[in-house]
């Protein structure tokens, strides 16, 4: 299996490629949609060239989920419940919740998905 800073390079040449970005900005703390500027329709394309880069399938919604704010038992004023926060740790188990369960802010959820979550993300795979 590859060590952690070649799969880091592979998906940092990836992003450059799907989102145009200079190499210097993908760093393993970059947000995919703040540091980044992905949009939805991006993600469709990163799925695409991850599994093409790495030969891996990617299920619907397993690297991006959707719906995460779906149920109301999971939102409370703009914030992840307790319930919500457990969802989303079993939906997410290769991002670092850590910063984001201190303020689960549901407008900060884009920040969970980090280079280094795609890193995670990818050894995962490759492992299984």
């Amino acid at each position: 299996m590859p060590a952690y800073e070649e799969i880091f390079e592979k998906v940092q040449s990836t992003l450059v490629d799907a989102l145009g970005v200079d190499e210097e900005d993908v760093t393993r703390e970059s947000t995919l949609q703040g540091d980044l500027g992905a949009e939805s329709i991006d993600f469709l394309d990163i799925v695409f060239r991850l599994e093409r880069n790495f030969g891996i399938k990617i299920p619907r919604g397993e690297l991006f989920p959707e719906n995460l704010i779906a149920d109301p038992e999971w939102i409370t004023d703009g914030r992840l419940t307790s319930k919500g926060l457990s969802e989303l740790k079993g939906r997410l188990p290769f991002a670092d919740l850590s910063k984001f369960e201190a303020d689960p802010d549901v407008e900060k959820m884009g920040d969970l998905y980090t280079v280094d979550m795609l890193v995670n993300y990818v050894q995962s795979k490759l492992a299984a």
